[in-house]
């Protein structure tokens, strides 16, 4: 059975610490380290294609089918804008995912900040425009967004905690270089016939 991609706009990690060292120096506290060269920053979770258009469509009770919502939203992510390249700062890792995950905390810039609100405020105008009413309760609602906090905690995820449960780890701080945004799994997205949008 094939596993779609989940899609989401992201900035990949270039460095961590003065080299990689520092980062395998994280298996003090991180089980099963992930692989340094695809970490990355999560901006904003959209999920799975189809599931976030039948979420759509489900919503507005067919007045946007899913095809039109496919079809908008690959538009809408491809015109973006970019995040450049940009420096953040880790101090602390702490439990993501229900106890499964751990994650480096990061100090990021107040224009990453601000970049990432103004995702979210697109996302805004997409469901508008997709004709979704009640859009914050859409958003809290969708399984495809999985949107569970209601605000964004800037993190990387490095791996599974050694110990179960909630929690926090105070780390040498760290230096954390980002490349630009992206669109993670961007050549999963459809093209269409009639020239619109695609990979």
């Amino acid at each position: 059975m094939q596993v779609l991609p989940r899609i989401t706009v992201e900035v990949p990690v270039l460095a961590i610490g003065q080299g990689p060292s520092d980062y395998e120096h994280l298996g003090r506290y991180v089980d099963a380290l992930r692989r340094l060269q695809g970490l990355h920053l999560t901006l904003l979770h959209i999920g799975v294609l189809e599931d976030f258009s039948q979420d759509v469509a489900d919503w507005t009770k067919g007045l946007t089918s899913a095809e039109a919502a496919r079809r908008k939203t690959v538009a809408w992510l491809q015109a973006l804008p970019v995040l450049g390249s940009f420096s953040g700062w880790a101090e602390r890792l702490i439990v993501l995912g229900g106890g499964n995950v751990s994650g480096l905390e990061v100090e990021v810039p107040a224009h990453v900040h601000d970049f990432q609100v103004s995702l979210v405020q697109a996302l805004h105008d997409l469901l508008n425009d997709l004709l979704v009413d009640n859009v914050d309760d859409f958003i809290l609602s969708s399984q495809a967004l999985g949107f569970r906090y209601p605000h964004w905690t800037p993190h990387v995820a490095v791996g599974r905690p050694k110990t179960r449960g909630a929690g926090s780890w105070v780390i040498e701080p760290l230096a954390i270089e980002f490349g630009e945004s992206r669109i993670r799994n961007r050549r999963f997205l459809p093209v269409f016939d009639d020239g619109g949008p695609g990979a």
